[in-house]
């Protein structure tokens, strides 16, 4: 009883730090739309408006940066309606916040459960993933149904590109490979280092304002051109560019500087999946 065909599954001990059971995540996938179903059973039982929350933080977020930083502080939008452009910059944010903040605390608030079934570990950064995409793709259609209405209306300055339309796919998958990458290198980390997980959400909090979420990248160039092409390797600052510039009309986006965010993209994918890989074989001992 020593060979494998007399199993169904074997599990085996990884000791190479590059060791992703691929083929283990797709057999369990069932696994993972369970995962989000019981994701946002958790976020949304006891509460009076359930999922309708969905709708409304996007709604608030962005009615807020209008007053306060359209109004209030006057900051420019490109010629754009104030609340399509914060609304455009508040919904990407908030997918790859929620991706790398829900997918950072992996190890420690699932430890209980990894601690008893076996399954893929990758699986619930996964789930976690999906959840947010759903979560988005419900404020995107709102989304799109404002950018319907502006761009009807006569004189309009609201202009999608057809073209860079067909790119939001790749901005989403981007966005969420990104916010993967970073989070489950913050989840490996936390299981010897418990400060960063108190950092995560002050970090996330400073890198928007980083960002080009409150304000266009075209202030930047012109009031900081010293600082333009620092600010441009944000891998977050093109992608939200192209958005804009896809839905709204709105700046404009360096084919350039999207190659480098995609390049920093695949790293930081590359560098969190090894070290989780490496992290799940002995975070059990450490958590």
């Amino acid at each position: 009883m020593h060979e494998d065909k007399h199993w169904d599954i074997v599990i085996r001990p990884r000791r190479r730090w590059l060791d992703i059971d691929i083929k283990g995540v797709y057999q369990y996938r069932d696994l993972i739309w369970l995962l989000v179903k019981r994701y946002f059973t958790l976020i949304y039982r006891q509460t009076v408006l359930g999922p309708l929350w969905v709708l409304l933080q996007p709604l608030l977020t962005t009615t807020i940066f209008t007053v306060v930083f359209g109004t209030i502080a006057g900051l420019p939008t490109d010629g754009m309606p104030k609340f399509l452009f914060y609304m455009a910059g508040s919904i990407l944010w908030q997918f790859f916040s929620g991706c790398l903040t829900s997918t950072s605390n992996t190890f420690i608030s699932n430890r209980n459960l990894f601690g008893k079934v076996y399954f893929p570990r990758l699986c619930m950064p996964i789930s976690t993933v999906v959840s947010q995409l759903l979560n988005f793709l419900v404020q995107f259609a709102v989304f799109v149904g404002l950018v319907a209405v502006y761009a009807l209306q006569p004189g309009t300055a609201v202009k999608p590109n057809g073209a860079l339309i067909t790119l939001t796919p790749l901005l989403l998958l981007q966005l969420a490979l990104l916010g993967l990458g970073f989070g489950i290198i913050v989840s490996a980390l936390t299981t010897r280092y418990r400060d960063l997980a108190m950092l995560v959400g002050f970090g996330t909090h400073l890198w928007m304002y980083f960002s080009p979420v409150t304000y266009s990248s075209s202030m930047v160039s012109q009031r900081f051109p010293q600082w333009a092409r620092l600010y441009q390797l944000n891998p977050i600052t093109p992608i939200i560019d192209l958005f804009r510039a896809a839905w709204l009309g709105a700046g404009s986006a360096s084919a350039r500087y999207m190659g480098i965010s995609a390049g920093l993209t695949l790293l930081v994918l590359f560098l969190g999946v090894m070290l989780f890989s490496h992290t799940e074989k002995t975070f059990m001992d450490t958590v």
